[in-house]
């Protein structure tokens, strides 16, 4: 079988190639199971300019049994051309020669081939879906007769085809006259198409073709309905006998499995007397009168017919009745056909979403569900799509609902839609003036982050944030700071060394206790993004004074921070080398000499600390005295910057000046910046006294020295701490808390 679809495919592109046409569609497949069901073949194709997917209509005339066919392809065309309709087959393009027309439509598949794959589903399903199909039918026949005047006159299994929608599209125009035409085929030529005989009306079968010009233009059409109805129910049964002379009533036992309540129409459909005979028109009103008795209300109390006519006045009916449709299909929408609600409740749900109202809460999380059974190959072009368009709504409702129900359809959207299509109005969502479209797009941005172009998530985003840090709700700026914690690794470097101190310290500035907690908590869990000099220098400082925050739980947060960014260093400092001094024994501007006994020295108590730094203190001042300047002499008439080097030619014995007041060293060790002098013990002057010894040869001046040296260092290091304090960190690496709401993104 694929061999002869292969086979039948290469000879029409030969042909088009040898006929030299330039088709606007790509041959496909051939469709076996419909040959000998029309004069076409029927091909899968595809469109040139867009790829989508169409269905190929071929007449052959160049074949010498098919020669005499080609007025009514030719009727075909013209018609297909002209009777625009839902229920009638989309016309897209055609392509004729002398010998070979080519007509493009909707993809769709043989009735045929639908009722035979149906044949697996249960009694009840396959009879809602045929019920279903024949009121499309009934519809489109009574557009046929009533409104275009005309007689279809090959209504049969052969001329219904199935759109992607699942729904039934009435095709098959070979013969579709009107009696105003002055060349209609069917009362001349009816008798051409393959088992016209068989389908064809008593009177026809009687007096001839021509003898239709004398009845209702839908006589005709009528019967042939009721065979299309029996053919439908019982595809293995022959045709009923009321075909053939004398045409006797359909009884019940040759009804087959046609419903009951479809029986008494039916045969109806199949009077003999062609006056008599209900019309297409007359049967679909029938079939949605739910009060005119026995063998009414088919149609009406079919539930596909029911959803299809709810999702048509969806826009125009009232709220009760969009709430019992919503009802209805959130109930039974596992039971109804995958394409039925693929192209034809999703599109229509969408399209009234786009209208906003109070209904678009309830409509969207629908759409996702019935979303579910959707091949992911279509998603995008079923869901994804409408959804996208929806985001340029202007109704509160309809955005909220987006964002609310993302996390469905987040990991289906690829980086340029939401980059091109989605971000341009996803962020006036920051500046809604209602609190909660800007908290929802806010929770929203995490799910999208990995699919920001570089520019929108260091730059663009961030400017956003740092407003949403000043919002006027709580919960606004908390979320935000969780936000830029989550976002933090995904940043780029310099982005993360200028953007996440400064916003999460002024989280920690917030009024409200769960902020402030969040700042914490962003702070761990980004410790990976500092470096260890900004771990130590920048985000412990801005950290450690909420270890004395009012609140317990920010309280305990910090000192578990803390803990944390400690444990940290400390891993750190354990790769780190024991010292900076080169192995040539030359000291390095600042560090200590290896015999200090400061360093190597661990104390446990805040005196036992105390003393051991105003020990540490003299005694490196005595010995890079000792060491370089001991016989140099202090200016006693100048007053000197303690950063200042000693002016050369100014010596002394003792070093000291003549005021006797011991001033600090020309550097102090970075290990002195502490903001206070701790206040010395008794044993602690001792020390210093017999310590400062080695600086001259006179007691009173080295008395002099342990009495003002250390107050005078202690009100420089005080002084330095001061400093430190007001601004440590210097004018450009943190930003003002309390400034403009903006300030950090300026860091951009």
């Amino acid at each position: 079988m694929d061999y002869l679809k292969s086979l039948g495919s290469a000879a029409v592109s030969s042909l088009v190639q040898k006929s030299g046409l330039t088709l606007p569609f790509s041959l496909g497949t051939k469709v076996a199971s419909f040959e000998g069901q029309s004069i076409w073949s029927l091909y899968d194709g595809t469109k040139r300019d867009d790829g989508s997917s169409v269905s190929i209509f071929e007449f052959d005339a160049s074949n010498a049994s098919k020669r005499n066919l080609l007025p009514l392809a030719k009727n075909a065309l013209r018609k297909l051309r002209t009777v625009r309709h839902p229920d009638v087959l989309k016309f897209m393009d055609a392509v004729e020669t002398d010998s070979t027309i080519y007509i493009m439509t909707e993809r769709v598949r043989p009735l045929s081939l639908a009722i035979s794959e149906w044949a697996t589903k249960s009694v009840q399903e396959r009879e809602d879906w045929l019920i279903w199909g024949l009121h499309r039918i009934s519809v489109a026949l009574a557009f046929v007769n009533d409104s275009c005047v005309s007689t279809h006159g090959n209504v049969r299994v052969g001329s219904v085809f199935i759109a992607a929608s699942g729904e039934w599209r009435l095709g098959g125009f070979e013969l579709l006259s009107s009696p105003k035409d002055e060349g209609a085929v069917l009362y001349t030529l009816g008798s051409l198409l393959s088992e016209a005989s068989m389908y064809s009306p008593p009177e026809v079968k009687k007096s001839g073709w021509s003898v239709l010009k004398e009845h209702n233009v839908a006589a005709a059409d009528a019967y042939a309905l009721g065979l299309l109805i029996f053919c439908a129910f019982n595809t293995s049964l022959p045709l009923p006998a009321t075909v053939h002379p004398p045409h006797p009533p359909p009884t019940a036992a040759s009804r087959g499995s046609i419903p009951n309540t479809l029986f008494s129409p039916y045969k109806r459909l199949l009077n003999p007397n062609p006056k008599a005979r209900l019309t297409p028109q007359h049967f679909l009103e029938l079939g949605m009168a739910e009060t005119a008795g026995d063998g009414s209300g088919f149609f009406a109390k079919n539930r596909l017919v029911k959803v299809c006519s709810g999702l048509d006045n969806f826009s125009v009916g009232s709220e009760s009745d969009r709430a019992a449709l919503i009802r209805t299909l959130k109930e039974s929408a596992s039971s109804f056909p995958s394409e039925f609600v693929s192209y034809r409740v999703l599109p229509s749900l969408v399209s009234a979403l786009q209208f906003g109202g109070a209904s678009a809460p309830s409509i969207l999380p629908l759409v996702l569900q019935l979303g579910q059974n959707v091949a992911p190959a279509d998603y995008a072009n079923v869901i994804l799509v409408h959804l996208v368009k929806l985001y340029a709504s202007q109704d509160r409702g309809t955005r909220l609902a987006l964002l609310d129900h993302l996390p469905e359809y987040a990991d289906k959207l690829d980086k340029k839609t939401v980059s091109d299509k989605i971000w341009p109005n996803l962020q006036t969502g920051f500046a809604d003036t209602v609190a909660i479209i800007r908290e929802a797009t806010v929770k929203s941005i995490i799910l999208l982050s990995d699919k920001f172009s570089d520019r929108i998530l260091n730059n663009d985003l961030l400017r956003f944030l740092a407003k949403m840090q000043g919002d006027p709700e709580a919960s606004i700026r908390t979320n935000t700071c969780i936000l830029i914690g989550r976002l933090g690794p995904s940043l780029g470097y310099n982005t993360k060394r200028k953007v996440l101190v400064p916003a999460f310290t002024r989280a920690l500035k917030d009024p409200f206790v769960h902020a402030r907690v969040a700042g914490l908590m962003a702070f761990m869990a980004t410790i990976d993004c500092y470096d260890m000099e900004d771990l130590a220098t920048k985000v412990i400082p801005n950290m450690a004074f909420t270890m004395t925050d009012k609140e317990k739980l920010v309280r305990d947060q910090a000192f578990k921070a803390m803990e944390l960014f400690v444990k940290k260093l400390q891993e750190n400092a354990a790769s780190m080398p024991e010292t900076a001094i080169p192995e040539n024994g030359e000291s390095v501007p600042g560090s200590l000499p290896p015999s200090s006994p400061g360093p190597n020295t661990l104390v446990n108590t805040a005196a036992g600390a105390a003393g051991a730094l105003a020990g540490w203190a003299i005694s490196s001042i005595s010995k890079k005295l000792a060491a370089g300047d001991l016989q140099s002499t202090i200016d006693t008439g100048t007053e000197r910057p303690t950063s200042a080097p000693p002016p050369s030619g100014l010596t002394g014995s003792n070093g000291l000046g003549s005021t006797g007041s011991e001033r600090p060293p020309a550097r102090m060790s970075t290990t002195l910046s502490s903001p206070a002098a701790p206040a010395r013990p008794a044993s602690m002057v001792a020390s210093s006294k017999t310590k400062a010894m080695h600086l001259g040869g006179h007691d009173t001046l080295a008395s002099q020295s342990s009495s003002s040296a250390i107050p005078d260092w202690a009100q420089e290091a005080a002084a330095e701490a001061a400093i430190s304090e007001s601004n440590p960190w210097g004018n450009d690496d943190l930003i003002d808390i309390n400034a403009d709401q903006d300030d950090w993104s300026k860091c951009l």
